[in-house]
């Protein structure tokens, strides 16, 4: 790996991770130290820790407009959209359909991919494909849905071009048709309203560490009166939907971020959605054979998915490095293999581009001169990696 040559970290892959917020840190504290009772235990030192608990349920149900005992805590977002899936097809083991897109988190992507081998019996997965903007098509959802479909899955906003999904509409016509419907809503929940009480989600995942709580927490929200199965069977804890001693500090963390979340917000689609338009303006305008991924409009507010032709986007990371510079690839390079993402091939995005996408996702932690910083460094960074490509030929 190169040299450092910067001490400043700009971190702009909030969507890979987030910091966790300071008031978020100070309200998890004594769940560490002074308040370490067990919150299911009858004397009054474990009972005020489980008070904490329900504060901080009911700060999430507020931040996603849903009642407190809608909300069950849990790891993670993986475990969420797990949770949701298979509890579905245990209810209904007489239908065998899930649909999905082509573009959802591995999370969902590689469930789906197992699920015969994990539950035993044959399934058929629908994934809706998208179009070169990254939306869904929704006649073709329509006509996908038959009486065999169990579930419904969709994430509400796509984790690398942070294209947002019609999830509202969509659910409303799952539920015509007597569908379940989950989103995996982890890059949404924080930065758009979300109002659970006016759509028909009947299941909704997030999690903590991507709106500035702690790793290792995560929520599934269960509408009232939807059948459901627990995914980890144990004690009583969360009314009997996951076993296990809850993870009180970073769950109190979790609540206290979301109500940071339904603060920030307006910032979040004001200032953070200008400093990523800055951004995004800027390197396009500046590096030749640049192109943004993701509908134009329909997006998060933070979030800009640009690919620079004919370089690898994990060359383009290492330079970041020595300049101190986070994000991400758009590429799966990392994990061994040669094929770009999966969410740029669905779209149809050019070979020569797709390998060298770059994902800036921003938080309300980022500032105009970090903005400025990265659209100093990149078109020299993108420059020098072409004059080393046997494809660049040039403007």
């Amino acid at each position: 790996m190169s040299p450092v040559e910067s001490e400043k970290v700009v971190y702009m892959d909030n969507n890979a991770t987030t910091r966790v917020a300071p008031e978020v840190i100070e309200e998890m504290m004594p769940y560490l130290t002074e308040y370490y009772g067990n919150p299911s235990s009858m004397h009054s030192f474990g009972g005020q820790v489980g008070e904490a608990l329900k504060v901080a349920r009911q700060r999430v149900a507020d931040l996603l407009g849903a009642d407190p005992e809608e909300i069950t805590f849990n790891s993670c977002g993986t475990e969420s959209d797990s949770t949701a899936i298979l509890s579905a097809l245990q209810n209904y083991p007489e239908k065998r359909h899930i649909v999905t897109t082509r573009v959802e988190h591995p999370a969902v992507k590689h469930l789906c991919d197992t699920l015969d081998t994990l539950t035993g019996h044959k399934h058929r997965i629908t994934r809706l494909k998208v179009d070169e903007d990254g939306m869904i098509d929704i006649e073709e959802y329509k006509a996908a849905l038959t009486d065999d479909t169990a579930i419904v899955s969709v994430m509400w906003a796509n984790n690398e071009t942070g294209v947002i999904f019609p999830v509202a509409e969509m659910a409303t016509i799952a539920k015509e048709r007597g569908i379940l419907f989950h989103t995996d809503a982890v890059q949404a929940v924080g930065k758009i309203p979300i109002n659970l009480k006016e759509l028909d989600i009947d299941f909704l995942s997030l999690s903590g560490h991507k709106l500035h709580a702690p790793k290792g927490v995560g929520v599934l929200y269960v509408k009232r009166g939807t059948l459901f199965a627990p995914f980890l069977a144990g004690g009583h804890q969360e009314r009997g939907r996951r076993g296990g001693t809850e993870n009180v500090a970073s769950i109190v963390g979790l609540g206290k971020a979301c109500e940071l979340a339904g603060k920030m917000m307006e910032e979040e689609n004001t200032r953070v959605k200008n400093l990523r338009d800055k951004l995004e303006e800027g390197l396009l305008a500046s590096v030749p054979k640049s192109l943004l991924n993701g509908h134009k409009t329909e997006r998060l507010p933070n979030t800009t998915n640009i690919s620079f032709e004919f370089v690898e986007g994990e060359a383009i990371l290492l330079h970041m490095n020595r300049f101190n510079i986070c994000a991400s690839s758009g590429s799966a390079c990392t994990s061994g293999s040669l094929e770009p993402s999966h969410v740029l091939r669905a779209m149809g995005v050019p070979f020569t581009a797709a390998h060298g996408s770059i994902r800036f996702s921003l938080s309300v932690y980022n500032t105009e001169e970090e903005v400025d910083f990265v659209l100093e460094k990149m078109p020299a960074i993108i420059e020098s990696l072409r004059q080393m490509s046997p494809f660049w030929k040039g403007d």
